[in-house]
Order: C-alpha cells, then sequence, then structure tokens
C-alpha cells in the first residue's frame, strides 16, 4: 500500500464548497492510496458527505481539484468518472428484478448482453447471492437489498468506491455482519475505499485510515490507533471514544516523567514527550479502560464510587477524586476484575504512559 501523504489513487487539492453564508468543506487537502480503506468520520455538519459527493460528481465544489490515478476528473459528468457509489437508502429501481438493478450501470454503458449476464452472475456470487436474481427488492431484507446496491456499485469494475452511511438502516446485529461483509470484499477485491460515518465503531472496525472531520476541515488523519491513543486535541479525544480531559499544568520529574497538577491539587502520573517542554497550559486525555481499581490501600489515586452502570462486557464507573473532579472507569466483567459498589471508597491505578498530554 502506498504511504499516505503521497499522490494516492484519490487526491484532493484544496477541495472546498461554498454555500450561502456557510462553509461546507473548507479547503481540504487528502491523498488516499490505491486499495487503501478510507473512512471520512465526523459528526453531523462537518462537511463528510458534502466532500464524498463533490468526489462522486454530484456536486460541484466551489475550487480545488479531484484526480483520480493521477487524472483530473473535477469537470466530469458523474457517469464519466468511473466511481461506484453506495448510498444509505439502497437507491434500488422496485421495478426492477435484483438482476437488472445490477445490471442497470452495465446497460448504461452499452455493454454486449453475453457480458453483461456474465457480469452481473459474478457480482451477485461475490456478494452471495446467487440464485436471487430474478427477486424484486421488496422480496429481500434489508440486508440483502444492500448487498444488492453494493453489487451494482461493483459491477463495472470502478476506479473507487464511494460509501455513504450504507449500514445506517440496518439493525445493530445485521450492520456488524456487513461490517465483516465488506471487510472481506475489499480484501478480496483490493478496491480503494472511501466510507462516510459518524458511526465511531465502524470506523474503528473496518478502516486503515480515519479522516475525522469537523466544521468542514480535517481535524485529525492516520491510523484508527494513532487516533484513539494520541489525538491532537481536545475534539478528537471527545469525539472518538469516551474520555476523562481534565485541565492543568505538568510539573516535570526524572527520567522523563513528571506530574500533571489539576485545580484543586490532583497529582497524576505522566511521561513526558522527549521531543520538547510541556504544554502550558495542559490538558490530560485518560480513557475510561486505562484506568483499573489499586490493589491494595497503600496507592492509588483515592476516590469514591458515585455511580456504576453494567454494560454487559464491562461495568462503568463513576467516580468522585480530589478538587471535584469525576473520572470514568470501564472495567471488564470478568472473574479476574475487582468490583466496587455505589458509595465505596476506592484507589484507582493509572500508569504514566496511559496518560496523553495536550495543549490546553
Amino acid at each position: 500500500m502506498q504511504e499516505p501523504g503521497t499522490e494516492g489513487a484519490l487526491t484532493l487539492r484544496r477541495l472546498t464548497k461554498h454555500y450561502p453564508g456557510f462553509v461546507a468543506v473548507d479547503g481540504i487537502d487528502l491523498s488516499v492510496a490505491a486499495g487503501e480503506f478510507l473512512t471520512l468520520l465526523g459528526p453531523s455538519g462537518s462537511g463528510k458527505t458534502t466532500t464524498l459527493m463533490m468526489v462522486a460528481g454530484f456536486t460541484p465544489p466551489t475550487s480545488g481539484d479531484i484526480l483520480l490515478n493521477g487524472r483530473s476528473v473535477t469537470g466530469l459528468a458523474p457517469e464519466r468518472r468511473n466511481i461506484g457509489v453506495v448510498f444509505q437508502n439502497y437507491a434500488l429501481f422496485p421495478h426492477m428484478s435484483v438482476a437488472e438493478n445490477v445490471a442497470f450501470p452495465l446497460r448504461m454503458r452499452r455493454r454486449p448482453r453475453a457480458a453483461i449476464e456474465q457480469k452481473v452472475a459474478a457480482a451477485l456470487d461475490l456478494v452471495r447471492l446467487a440464485g436471487l436474481g430474478q427477486r424484486l427488492p421488496r422480496q429481500l431484507s434489508g440486508g440483502q437489498q444492500q448487498r444488492v446496491a453494493l453489487a451494482r456499485a461493483l459491477v463495472f469494475d470502478p476506479e473507487l468506491l464511494l460509501m455513504d452511511e450504507p449500514l445506517g438502516a440496518l439493525d445493530k446485529n445485521l450492520r456488524a455482519q456487513m461490517q465483516f461483509e465488506l471487510k472481506r470484499l475489499h480484501g478480496e477485491l483490493g478496491i480503494t475505499i472511501v466510507y462516510v460515518t459518524h458511526d465511531q465503531e465502524e470506523a474503528l472496525t473496518m478502516s486503515d485510515r480515519v479522516a475525522l472531520m469537523n466544521k468542514g476541515a480535517i481535524e485529525q488523519l492516520g491510523a484508527v490507533e494513532d487516533l484513539y491513543e494520541r489525538p491532537v486535541n481536545r475534539f478528537v479525544a471527545e469525539f472518538l471514544g469516551e474520555s476523562n480531559v481534565i485541565e492543568g499544568r505538568v510539573e516535570p520529574a526524572p527520567d522523563g516523567l513528571g506530574w500533571f497538577i489539576a485545580a484543586g491539587g490532583l497529582r497524576l502520573p505522566v511521561r513526558l514527550d522527549a521531543a520538547g517542554p510541556p504544554p502550558r497550559p495542559a490538558l490530560l486525555v485518560i480513557r475510561p479502560e486505562k484506568l483499573g481499581f489499586a490493589n491494595g490501600d497503600a496507592s492509588g489515586i483515592p476516590g469514591t464510587v458515585r455511580e456504576l452502570v453494567y454494560v454487559g462486557d464491562f461495568t462503568r464507573y463513576r467516580i468522585g477524586v480530589e478538587g471535584g473532579i469525576e473520572l470514568i472507569l470501564k472495567a471488564p466483567n470478568n472473574r479476574h476484575s475487582r468490583r466496587a459498589g455505589k458509595g465505596d471508597t476506592v484507589r484507582l491505578a493509572l500508569e504514566p504512559g496511559d496518560a496523553h498530554l495536550l495543549a490546553g
């Protein structure tokens, strides 16, 4: 796979979309490597779907350029871009059979009948719908309809596959199944995919890289582990997963360690970046699963359990600590995990390397 940041299968250069009184996309630069699965993630109004629609050709950009495998497609009509698109609502023709729906892009391209039949059969087999070609969309489940939409987007061998919230209409279990199906197809075909979602779990599960968008700009671009473990700012830390974010200052200590001192005097151990001085002021980001209950009573951060919620595979604790600060801790529900009850006095364990410092 091509290194991120180099010229890729899809390249966006200063891509911008303005509406009267509103900037939907604010001059983004992005390169997607050949065969990469990249997700545009963000809240409603962040510009992710607008970006996708500009790449597809359905929305003209205000400025900037869109390159597909090195050639500009900015001025081309959607049907001339050789891009497959899958929408959330499937957009299937209700009066056409499954096979006719899948064949539609090939018929528009005036492919020979024999070639169409062969490609349709192969596409339906790829998405595990062989034998259902004569059914109408209303005779299929939601997951099967989504597979038809996917087959239709792939049948003409596009250079790029765009997917806009494609699993949003499915229930939780079916959505999880389709996530694995999409990853399987991506692995088999090696096609370049740009996927839009506001669902963090989808982004973390499926992507090679994630571009987290906010207010028309990309806040952070990188591997899912980088965004989760090393967010570059407070927005990324709070949007992706759950975080304890505490304001304070840093007091350096020997051996690359230090103390984060919050308002009210709470002191937490941190590992400092050797590349430069600690930020002033500072934010400390602690993921709830990085906290644990300390063994014994002699060490750790003292606190009181204010609330706990059983969530199946883990229990979520809200714990009051020094200075009026509340920390969220997630503990797995297994026989090795310590339990606590509401009102219990506890001590919390935190490894210095498990807390992430940001500029305040």
